[in-house]
């Protein structure tokens, strides 16, 4: 009679040896003359320096702990805030240095025409010097209410003469680089320009309300130098200001 045999208990397969470290393993060279062996651990291999000093084996603290950061909102705030600072910086330079101005008249023909509109400069005289040949926008002094535009001819120190329809400056023909409507055949006797002052003349000289009619321009009128134009679109440029070079004025022998 065959009787049962029990089946036999399965065994866990061995644990492979620890071949990686042995006494045969080398010394890890220090650098200072010392060398270090590692031990075998429960984990890998323990390093006689980390079993030495326990700071050197203190594990390292994680790296995906969060850290305080602004609520949202905070952040949003802030970019509204400096958004509207740049905003305000940028109005208050462009209100302060450019000013817009349409021309009303004909007095600047042909380089400038009636309704025409502008960008003006209002900073070129408080950073630089005047210049002969500037266009210029000023109040007119007669009746600050209302602006005009000519161009510069006579600066302080300046004598300047219209004969035979020509513009004299210390006595030398003035030579102008840009088209004008011819002088009326009428003189203008010789005028120093007064320090502070200016002497200006409309391109369209036989319609233009200029120094010939009502004198010199005091400078604390002048609104600034024309810059761009901008409307109509077929006219846009950035507007030219040649000068003008004459010979400075000497003193006559007897």
């Amino acid at each position: 009679m065959e009787r049962a045999v029990p089946p036999e208990p399965l065994s866990e397969p061995p644990e492979p040896p620890n071949e990686a470290w042995t006494e045969d393993t080398l010394d890890i060279d220090l650098g200072d003359g010392r060398a270090s062996r590692p031990a075998p651990g429960p984990n890998g291999p323990i390093w006689a320096e980390s079993r030495a000093n326990p700071a050197i084996a203190a594990p390292l603290p994680p790296t995906d702990v969060p850290t305080d950061q602004p609520h949202w909102f905070v952040l949003l705030l802030r970019e509204l805030v400096e958004t509207f600072a740049l905003a305000l910086v940028l109005f208050l330079v462009i209100r302060i240095g450019i000013q817009s101005y349409r021309i009303e008249g004909q007095s600047m023909e042909p380089n400038f025409h009636n309704g025409e509109y502008l960008l003006v400069n209002k900073l070129a005289y408080r950073l630089g010097e005047y210049e002969r040949g500037d266009v210029i926008v000023f109040r007119y002094p007669n009746d600050p209410s209302k602006d005009y535009i000519k161009r510069i001819i006579g600066l302080p120190g300046d004598t300047v003469e219209i004969r035979d329809q020509q513009v004299y400056i210390n006595g030398v023909p003035l030579q102008e680089p840009y088209p004008t409507r011819p002088i009326p055949p009428r003189n203008e006797p010789p005028i120093t320009v007064r320090p502070g002052t200016l002497y200006v003349l409309g391109d369209n000289r036989p319609a233009s309300s200029d120094s010939r009619s009502w004198g010199l321009l005091d400078q604390k009128f002048v609104i600034g130098k024309a810059w761009i134009a901008i409307w109509p679109i077929q006219a846009w440029e950035i507007i030219d200001h040649p000068p003008l070079v004459v010979q400075p004025q000497t003193a006559q022998g007897p």
